[in-house]
């Protein structure tokens, strides 16, 4: 034992104690996981009140690893408490370990009466271990005045004679995923799990959830990758879109984005945010690649996985009359309400329902008859997506409400007696659950994550849109089985709202067929190259009209942009190496901005590219963002100077200058200038026209392009800050112009002043620029001059 007095402290011999056994399973709950090893250690101490600041103990040995009891009879000087005790469990050999090491464990702190062990104050806690956290326990352990006098009920202290027992007794637990009460900071789960996470874009985790499911199935993915995609227009293309998705999902060491999915459906930003319900969304995607898959390799793939048959018989009572229908479906819905069990709920399915009273059937030339009606399944596709019906219609409320009701469902399931007689029994209708869609909330929103297991030999993973993090089987079951037991009685609309709302079951037979792992020859090329569009300032001079460029990909008008078609995993640095050799600049000279689409329907630039990360790569850049379509950048000339400009402009804002010219008609972009946020508008009217080589002085009027058909006049005396301009803003100027010019303006039918002019671009008709737009292809990735260049 190791102390600031050591004179004070004694060990006592022979501590009388309560049985360890008995005292544990008391005092330290069983939270269900395995055990790795169990130890009590006891440490007796006299003179408490002479001890000094803080007392460690000797060691012991738990789990494979080194511990030691941390007191601070007094209380912790580093959490004020006066008049208090505090205990922690301390990993004695942390600074030993190997880096990223980590150790779960149970544990309660006790004091004890050295005479009367059944006098004794304690606290239990469990904790990961981890470098920077490898002491845990109480900083408020108990009251010293308590712990010296005898308690209601006790006639004896726990601290008697100014002597006591400090005990530990610990459970070392098994953490077979890894991430047992992790607390996620800085938690990398491509690192973790081999797997990364959607974003979230607002209320999109339902997407995300059938998104990972799907993406797991990897006869769907290969399926999808089939498409053939590489020379379609990407505006509205579903197929596309998803498959950049998958091939994210597959490569990515970051979550990915789905605004470029989204979008393809239609979905503004603003619905995004909304729910959408997963059955509409999962027959909306299907449908789509179903009518794009057509005439290809992959036709028919989606019937083949997904697609059973179901038979529904009518027979009628009274009459010899019958009728019998073989549908087909995509996925089942099943009943919850009242429910326990899947096999229970399948039951209900197919049980026979009377057609009577106001429901008799309508027997062809026998009029309505008492019937009765039964359904059974003709055959069941591989993949089987089980909906569980979670909603009901509450009158009382008069509105839909969740169904909480626990739930349960198993890991394997025959469904054999519930096809038909007919059906084919060449092989057996076991299924393995391959993937749980959970929701956790109410019915009016909540979050939604998945379970997927990818495959026989891997773990249960959770797919909690960004993260992703490896689950024990009982976990699966019971975060997916919903309901809480309140009396005896499961309860809707309480605590247990979390829960399974869909199901995904694999046929046995079929798993290796179905998760065969993808070859690399499965995965278009062309998904591993990203094509980049630059603006420049000879571009900018050229374009006629809103923004910087005309961004509407429908009307072809990106074509004239410097184009580079470039290896996603490409270094930023060896891209940007190219960028500077084509457009002939010494590297040090360029900057480069990310563009992005900004809520108010502009293209703009967002960011400047770090120079000082080696390790971002071209496919990571969009990340700054939230655009994941083709990269769209801004080049930016630095004179040697001016560099700093770029790298720190804090101080400074970066803005974009057209010049309407009402004479000629005319609307051209001269450049881009950084000037101070704190000077004022009318400060830019000299550097306009220095730039332009006009007299000093020359009276200019300012507007900003706000959004398009929003072209507002600037106030000279205000600053830019109050102006709230900022970075890639765009400021047009004019010459200011008399009255009599114009009134004659106006005469000829032309435009006298930015407004109406930029009011005109906006209606025109634009044709589609029939520039040829032909970027070099990436060649061999080490002959650097090959393999990115501009058209």
């Amino acid at each position: 034992m190791e102390t600031e007095d050591s004179e004070a402290v004694s060990v006592l011999d022979r501590l009388p104690h309560l049985p360890d056994e008995a005292f544990a399973a008391k005092h330290i709950p069983d939270l269900g996981h395995g055990m790795k090893e169990s130890q009590v250690f006891h440490l007796g101490l006299q003179g408490w009140k002479k001890l000094k600041k803080k007392v460690t103990s000797s060691e012991f040995d738990c789990g494979g690893r080194k511990w030691r009891i941390l007191l601070f009879p007094f209380g912790n000087p580093n959490t004020p408490s006066s008049g208090v005790v505090s205990i922690y469990l301390e990993s004695a050999d942390a600074e030993e370990m190997e880096e990223g090491w980590h150790v779960c464990a149970q544990f309660a702190l006790v004091i004890s009466n050295p005479q009367d062990p059944t006098i004794y104050t304690v606290n239990h806690a469990h904790h990961r271990f981890i470098a920077e956290e490898c002491t845990w326990g109480f900083s408020r352990f108990g009251e010293l005045h308590e712990l010296f006098r005898p308690q209601p009920g006790r006639n004896r202290p726990t601290i008697e004679g100014d002597s006591a027992v400090v005990s530990v007794y610990m459970r070392v637990l098994e953490d077979p995923t890894g991430v047992m009460w992790h607390t996620f900071v800085n938690y990398d789960s491509k690192k973790q799990t081999g797997y990364v996470g959607l974003k979230s874009q607002g209320a999109t985790g339902y997407m995300n959830s059938l998104l990972q499911s799907l993406f797991h199935v990897h006869c769907f993915r290969k399926a999808v990758y089939q498409i053939p995609t590489d020379d379609e227009d990407p505006i509205g293309n579903i197929s596309l879109a998803l498959q950049r998705v998958f091939y994210q999902l597959q490569t990515s060491d970051k979550p990915v984005g789905t605004n470029e999915l989204t979008r393809s459906f239609g979905w503004t930003s603003y619905e995004s945010f909304l729910q959408h319900d997963v059955r509409e969304f999962n027959r909306l995607l299907q449908d789509k690649l179903e009518s794009k898959m057509k005439g290809t390799h992959a036709e028919d793939a989606i019937a083949k996985l997904f697609v059973g048959e179901i038979k529904t018989l009518i027979e009628c009572i009274n009459v010899s009359y019958g009728s019998t229908r073989i549908e087909r479906f995509n996925d089942i819905q099943l009943n919850v309400k009242g429910i326990q069990t899947l096999y229970d709920s399948f039951w209900d399915y197919v049980a026979v329902e009377k057609l009577e009273g106001g429901n008799r059937y309508r027997a062809e030339g026998f009029g309505l008859q008492d019937a009765r009606k039964r359904i059974i399944f003709q055959s069941l596709p591989p993949v089987l997506h089980l909906r569980l019906q979670r909603c009901e219609y509450d009158v009382r409320r008069g509105g839909m409400i969740k169904i909480n009701d626990r739930f349960e469902f198993p890991f394997e399931i025959n469904l054999d007696e519930f096809l038909d007689e007919t059906a084919d029994r060449s092989k057996p209708w076991k299924y393995n659950l391959h993937g749980v869609l959970v929701h956790s909330g109410d019915f009016r929103g909540g979050d939604y994550f998945a379970f997927i297991k990818p495959d026989r030999d891997t773990l249960w993973h959770k797919f909690d849109n960004d993260r992703v993090m490896p689950v024990t089987d009982r976990e699966v079951l019971e975060e997916s089985y919903g309901g809480v037991p309140l009396d005896g009685v499961m309860v809707r609309e309480t605590k247990g709202s979390t829960n399974a709302y869909m199901l995904v079951y694999i046929r046995e037979t079929a798993i290796n067929e179905v998760l065969a792992p993808l070859t690399e020859k499965d995965t278009p090329p062309h998904l591993g190259l990203l094509t980049v569009k630059v603006v420049t300032d000879e571009t900018f001079s050229l374009h006629q009209g809103f923004d910087l460029a005309i961004f509407d990909k429908r009307n072809g008008s990106l074509s004239h942009l410097p184009t580079f078609r470039v290896l996603r995993k490409e270094t930023y640095g060896v891209f940007k190496s190219r960028v500077a050799q084509h457009f002939g600049y010494p590297e040090s000279q360029i900057g480069l901005w990310v563009l992005v689409n900004r809520m108010n329907r502009t293209v703009r630039p967002y960011t400047h590219i770090p120079e000082n990360e080696s390790s971002l790569t071209v496919e990571m850049i969009p990340d700054m963002t939230p655009r994941l379509s083709d990269l769209w950048l801004y080049l930016e000339i630095l004179p040697d100077s001016s560099k700093k400009i770029l790298l720190d402009n804090t101080r400074t804002v970066m803005v974009f200058l057209k010049h309407f010219d009402a004479t000629r008609q005319s609307l051209f972009g001269i450049g881009m200038v950084h000037i101070p946020r704190a000077s004022k508008v009318s400060d830019l009217v000299q550097i306009i026209n220095e730039r332009m080589g006009w007299t000093p002085g020359m009276p200019l009027k300012l507007y900003e392009e706000v959004e398009p058909g929003m072209i507002v006049f600037m106030e000279p005396r205000y600053t830019f800050t109050r102006s709230k301009i900022q970075d890639g803003d765009i400021i047009c100027f004019q010459v200011e112009i008399s009255g009599k010019e114009v009134h004659d303006l106006k005469s000829q039918g032309s435009y006298s002043n930015p407004p109406q002019f930029y009011e005109f671009l906006r209606n025109r008709v634009i044709e589609p620029d029939k520039r040829n737009e032909s970027p070099v292809e990436p060649g061999n990735p080490h002959e650097d001059q090959n393999v990115a260049s501009g058209d």
